[in-house]
């Protein structure tokens, strides 16, 4: 129960052998169950994207305050037949809407305006249809659940649907609406100008002729109905001038609000989430490909971009024992005095540990492979350095990113997840992408420099280590000594235009200072390549990779096949895994056959598909006919008569799942449009 509810997502599990099979909680066990349960609210009690949105929602709250509350009777009675409107945009991170709508109808009846409605295309396919869900939720919502709310329901019913019934209940009910919904509130003529705000979840799935139709009718009631709209817009605001004409369009009062990009809101996932030393739980490299590359190529949406991080932390808790020690610090030295012999065991199996004992000497060697208590010790101080190297690795990254994340054709990437990928998997020193942001690097100019490194020092300011620390005083000494020189510096830069540097004209340039480089430099010169030696010394020390470190395997998720098998399934395959194995899941003993054999047993659906898979390109409808009133002979109690009206059934079934289609080459006949089965 408690897994369900973490997780309130859609994972497909693809049958899998007996030997291979795993329920999960097995080891996870209660107590296990309960620190993953206190590890996942510590992380993910963040409300990510609901921080994320918190500007433009609370700017849409303004809007409407300002043309809704900040407005007397007076005021809308003066004003012509303009509605206001707000356009919200965004993105294409469709599956990620829903959660911004509703946390947006929230805030509005929590501190504006109780009188919210939010409607979807798909419900509204006439425009009779869209003004019947306005009233329902208005009605609905504009009195308590009590006798009231029967009279207003059972008026509803009796009434036509118009505006001109929505004024009337608007006049005898809105004076009855509280104004301590909103501390504002206090003007006495705000409860009868409560502005009624209709929300269009789906601005571009409407039909174009019912917008209009709506529109036209809604702007004739604006004296006697504070009208405000917003339009959920996933492209740009030009759908607004496509979908409606100018007679239309003119008649409403169009604000733009920009929500961020999908990919900011993942950057802001990745530096809330993932790049925090605080949080005990690391993702591989791999992994965080297979969750970008579902990211970038499938939905751009952040919410499950953040279920499957969710579900990976689920996965590496259950498949890992020693996930007992991923966890806080104190907790995880306290889990590690008192592990138990199998899992001490465990440790000694560790492909990071084995290599540490090999660099360890001999004697050292016998103690851990043999002495249980010395490796609970061992185990202790590993942890303290794994939990050290991620508090120094954290902004290490982040000033190496700050440094080269302006450079021409971003050589180490533009976004930081794509550096940290390269440095968790791989030596990034030995790398000709590191050489060349160096190089780059080394000709930047005084200003240039100073800024760069300005920015690494309030990185670095937030740091909590010592050395860290000591790395900021080292780099507040070189802006002092680079600041100190009096003027000199280096005419070659790299352009502040970076998108539009000519690389190979930048190598050329490299090239030809190189050629007139003296043996004796300028102090700019030699201070600067003091201050490159002193970064690239700092990556060589603290950006190594993750797998290089004892123990990393605790808090490292690194099963990217799982994760990719489980999150992106391709739907035929599954399909095709169902209706030849149907025993995997209905669990039906009577459904067990042997390899080669249909049993009678089977859905209808199974056993045609079946039979097709032994059919060439075309298959003749009546031999198939034949071939499952055979199988289903075997059957005892079986109603002939229902046979085929059955099997049309499941042909049709098989053509709505695009196994086979109609063909004019043979009446009798239809095409097979797949090939292979499992």
């Amino acid at each position: 129960r408690l897994i369900g509810y973490v997780f309130q997502g859609c994972f497909v599990f693809k049958s899998a052998s007996k030997k291979r099979k795993r329920h999960v909680g097995k080891n996870l066990g209660t107590n296990g169950l309960i620190r993953f349960f206190s590890l996942y609210k510590y992380i993910f009690s963040q409300a990510i994207q609901d921080q994320l949105n918190k500007k433009v929602l609370d700017s849409l709250a303004e809007f409407i305050k300002k043309h809704g509350l900040g407005c007397s009777s007076d005021v809308w009675r003066q004003r012509a037949s303009e509605i206001p409107t707000a356009a919200l945009m965004l993105g294409v991170n469709v599956p990620d809407h829903a959660m911004t709508f509703r946390s947006l109808c929230n805030l509005l009846q929590d501190s504006v305006t109780p009188l919210v409605v939010s409607v979807h295309a798909k419900e509204c396919a006439a425009v009779k249809l869209l003004i019947q869900k306005v009233l329902e939720q208005l009605m609905g919502r504009g009195v308590s659940v009590d006798e009231e709310q029967e009279d207003d329901t059972a008026l509803l019913q009796r009434t036509q649907c118009t505006i001109s019934a929505l004024c009337q209940w608007y006049k005898t009910k809105c004076t009855q609406v509280s104004p301590q919904r909103n501390e504002n509130l206090t003007n006495s003529d705000l409860p009868q100008n409560l502005p009624v705000v209709v929300i269009f979840k789906d601005f571009e799935a409407f039909n174009s002729q019912v917008l209009q139709d709506f529109i036209l009718i809604c702007s004739r009631y604006t004296q006697e109905l504070p009208f405000i709209f917003i339009f959920g817009i996933a492209t740009s605001p030009s759908a607004i001038q496509h979908r409606l004409p100018h007679s239309v369009s003119s008649l409403l009062c169009i604000e733009v609000f920009h929500s961020l990009s999908c990919t900011q809101h993942l950057a802001s996932v990745f530096d809330k989430l993932i790049l925090k030393s605080q949080f005990p739980f690391k993702l591989s490299s791999r992994v965080i490909q297979v969750l970008v590359g579902i990211f970038l190529y499938h939905d751009f949406s952040v919410q499950n971009f953040v279920k499957g991080l969710q579900f990976s932390m689920l996965e590496h808790f259950n498949s890992q024992p020693l996930s007992v020690l991923c966890c806080q610090k104190q907790e995880a030295l306290l889990s590690a005095k008192t592990l138990s012999k199998q899992n001490v065991e465990r440790i000694r199996h560790l492909p990071s540990f084995m290599r540490y004992v090999e660099t360890q000497e001999p004697q050292e060697q016998v103690q851990l492979l043999t002495n249980d208590e010395h490796v609970k010790e061992v185990c202790q101080k590993l942890l303290k350095n794994l939990h050290k190297y991620h508090k120094n690795y954290y902004p290490i990254l982040q000033c190496l990113h700050s440094l080269t994340s302006s450079l021409p054709k971003f050589p180490l990437g533009k976004h930081i997840r794509e550096l940290h990928v390269s440095c968790i998997e791989k030596n990034l020193w030995e790398t000709e992408e590191y050489d060349s942001a160096l190089q780059l690097l080394r000709i930047l100019a005084k200003d240039e420099l100073v800024a760069a490194l300005r920015k690494c020092a309030e990185i670095l300011k937030s740091a909590s280590t010592k050395r860290m620390q000591n790395v900021l005083q080292q780099l507040e000494d070189f802006i002092g000594r680079l600041e100190a020189l009096e003027g000199k510096s280096d005419r070659v830069c790299v352009p502040s235009c970076c998108f539009r540097t000519d690389l190979f004209q930048l190598q050329k340039t490299l090239l030809e200072k190189e050629s007139r480089r003296t043996k004796r430099m300028n102090p700019f010169e030699v201070l600067r390549s003091q201050v490159m030696e002193f970064i690239d010394s700092l990556v060589r020390e603290y950006l190594t990779p993750a797998e290089l470190q004892p123990l990393n395997e605790v808090c490292y998720y690194s099963s990217s096949g799982v994760l990719r098998q489980r999150l992106n399934v391709t739907p035929r395959t599954s399909i095709q895994a169902a209706l030849s194995h149907p025993f995997y899941y209905l669990q039906n003993e009577s459904l067990k056959t042997d390899t080669g054999t249909i049993s009678s047993a089977a859905p209808d659906l199974c056993i045609v598909y079946k039979l097709h898979l032994e059919c060439g390109r075309l298959l003749n409808l009546y031999d198939w006919l034949e071939a499952y009133v055979t199988v289903m002979s075997a059957a005892e109690d079986q109603d002939t008569d229902s046979e085929d009206a059955r099997f049309i059934q499941a042909v049709s079934e098989m053509e709505f799942l695009g196994f086979v289609k109609s063909t004019k080459q043979k009446t009798d006949h239809v095409a097979r449009l797949t090939w292979g089965g499992c």
